[in-house]
């Protein structure tokens, strides 16, 4: 039968942080249900950026969808891409500044999918939204002071521009700024709202 959860809208299946903040600065009341799924077997896959992305957001929502088959379920992936090479969260400091230095030294891109599945209903739609970064180039000293702040870690690029010194390092952002934080929150409430999804909390 699967299971329930009762009083709340839809699942995050995620464990993030960030996206948990947004949602819940949005209004939304959701659970959170990570998906655990294994993203090496999608990167052999010789996907394109996007493309992987899609596919990752859909599978985080289809397997958690499996035991919440009556309730829809969000899920989401975000990459940084640039010259078609996927930076995603750095492994160590060392891979962090391998990255830092990659993408602060032209505009990049952050592309993030968001799925939402509702399998009782045979429901889905996956869509993404791409946001273009200008870097400003940074100094050696700049780059070594954002490495020993660890706030590198659990972030793909290596970076998070809601961070106070991180600001200084974009000259500008093209697209959706909560994209780059976490989650496009744009086309996440129309996506949320086709499905019959509202905020909880309104803005007077």
């Amino acid at each position: 039968m699967g299971k329930t959860m009762s009083g709340n809208k839809f699942i995050l299946a995620s464990a993030s942080p960030r996206r948990k903040e947004l949602l819940e600065q949005a209004g939304y009341i959701f659970d959170i249900v990570p998906s655990g799924v294994d993203e090496e077997s999608f990167k052999r896959a010789g996907l394109s950026p996007t493309g992987y992305t899609e596919k990752l957001a859909e599978a985080k929502a289809k397997v958690v969808a499996e035991d919440y088959p009556s309730i829809p379920v969000l899920g989401s992936d975000c990459i940084v891409e640039l010259g078609g090479e996927i930076f995603e969260k750095p492994q160590d400091e060392k891979d962090a500044e391998r990255i830092i230095k990659t993408l602060f030294s032209s505009p990049h891109y952050v592309i993030t999918s968001v799925a939402l599945v509702l399998k009782a209903k045979g429901e889905q739609s996956v869509q993404t939204a791409v946001t273009k970064i200008h870097p400003a180039r940074l100094t050696t000293e700049q780059i070594a002071h954002h490495i020993s702040t660890g706030r590198w870690q659990g972030r793909a690029g290596g970076y998070g521009v809601q961070d106070p010194h991180t600001e200084e390092y974009i000259e500008k952002i093209e697209g959706s700024f909560t994209n780059v934080v976490g989650l496009p929150m744009e086309l996440t409430s129309e996506m949320l709202k086709d499905f019959g999804i509202t905020p909880e909390l309104q803005e007077n």
